[in-house]
């Protein structure tokens, strides 16, 4: 329905613009075109203005996600040196700590 009326508005509107027609100052038949002109335009950009609308979509709560106890916290860090015999020398092994 509401491209038919823009359909009509537009056919109308040039129907009315190619008419021959002199125009004369005196009489404000040049003054009711453009207040025309602008009625058209503004009914014209209404219509085509008036498209589909975004509207907010309703709030939705979403729960928390649950806390799972996985244990104390743990890191790594050097161990105590230990010495290696097969390549000779003394290194310190990572290990891990949980408190």
């Amino acid at each position: 329905m509401r491209k038919l009326l823009v359909g009509l508005l537009i056919t109308g509107s040039l129907c009315l613009t190619f008419t021959p027609r002199t125009a004369a100052a005196g009489s404000g038949e040049v003054a009711a075109g453009i207040v025309g002109g602008l009625a058209v335009g503004t009914l014209f950009g209404a219509a085509v203005a008036s498209g589909p609308r975004y509207y907010q979509p309703a709030p939705v709560y979403v729960a928390p996600a649950p806390v799972y106890y996985v244990g104390p916290p743990c890191y790594w860090t050097r161990g105590a040196p230990v010495w290696d015999g097969y390549r000779g020398i003394w290194y310190r092994p990572r290990i891990q700590v949980c408190d």
